[in-house]
Formats: C-alpha cells, sequence, structure tokens
C-alpha cells in the first residue's frame, strides 16, 4: 500500500483486500493461470530458421546444487517438463537473487534470432501516462510470476528447451 493514501484510505484499502483475499494466488499451486483461449504465447519462427543446439556450459558445483534445486521446484509445480530429442536447445544463465535465491533464466539469443518480429508497437510511457489522466487511483499491483501465468503454444513448447547437467526440460509457461 503505497505511503500517499492517508489513514482511512489504507485502512480500506486493507479491509478489501482482506475481504477478497481468495481474489490472490499465495502458491504456484493457486496460480489457475490464464485460459488458453484468451491467452497463449506462439513462437512463430523465419520459414528459412535452422535448429541450433547449444552445448552444456559448466557451472560451480555451488551454483549447480541450487539449479538443480530451481529444477525441481519448476518440475513440481509443472512449469516445466522433461524432453528428450528436442531440435532446439538453450544454455540456462543461473542468476543469484539479492536474497540468496536463484533464477534460472535461460539464453533464447539463438531462438529469438529465428523468430518473426511482431508488425505492432508497443504504446511509449508517454501514451500510457496519457492515459491515466484524469482517473483518481491508479493500481500498480504486480501479478505474481506474471509471465508463468501464460502457457506456451503446445506446438511451440518443443523450442524453449534448456539444457542441464540433469537432462533437457521445456516450457510449458513463457519464462
Amino acid at each position: 500500500i503505497r505511503q500517499s493514501l492517508n489513514a482511512s484510505e489504507q485502512a480500506a484499502f486493507t479491509t478489501f483486500l482482506r475481504a477478497h483475499n481468495q481474489a490472490f494466488a499465495w502458491s504456484y499451486a493457486d496460480m489457475p493461470g490464464i485460459d488458453p483461449d484468451i491467452a497463449v504465447h506462439n513462437i512463430t519462427l523465419k520459414p528459412d530458421s535452422k535448429p541450433v543446439k547449444q552445448k552444456l556450459r559448466k557451472m560451480h558445483p555451488r551454483i549447480a546444487l541450487l539449479v538443480k534445486e530451481e529444477l525441481q521446484r519448476l518440475l513440481s509445480v509443472s512449469f516445466i517438463l522433461p524432453i528428450d530429442y528436442p531440435q532446439w536447445i538453450s544454455n540456462i544463465v543461473p542468476v543469484i537473487k539479492v536474497t540468496g535465491g536463484l533464477q534460472i533464466c535461460t539464453d533464447f539469443w539463438d531462438l529469438n534470432l529465428a523468430c518473426l518480429k511482431d508488425d505492432f508497437l508497443l504504446p511509449s510511457i508517454d501514451q500510457l501516462v496519457d492515459l491515466t489522466m484524469g482517473h483518481e487511483m491508479i493500481s500498480l499491483m504486480d501479478g505474481f510470476s506474471g509471465y508463468n501465468q501464460i502457457l506456451v503454444a503446445l506446438a511451440d513448447q518443443h523450442k524453449t528447451t534448456f539444457i542441464t547437467p540433469w537432462g533437457t526440460f521445456c516450457y510449458r509457461v513463457m519464462p
């Protein structure tokens, strides 16, 4: 809750949030995801693109343990799946968070080069600011693992494959 709210606004907002706490995800298991009829992520490749299989990179043993734990967590919530014989393979880039935890990022450089580019532009910051004019209150709540709520199209999941010392995995949801 923003500091700029006065005490009565903070109390009213807190009461509202508590009354509707079932509307919020408190864990990955609580996230139903976005209905695929509404949104699904397709990965459309250029017709002349050739699959790239990156080779497994070495990692420090301490980092490897954290990666293994994170893989198990991602598997347990069905964000990733093991995959055999993929055409596309990307490497992971383990990133240590400020909290000491680990986030697995994926080096999709080669895949991104092979993807068709969107023809539409996203709105500029100026346009977004203009759209907020005249509104008394603006919600800036961040979605819990927001991208992980959008499924990758079943036909495209294999393109998101990444390699680890424990095998190859692909994303079911946007990473």
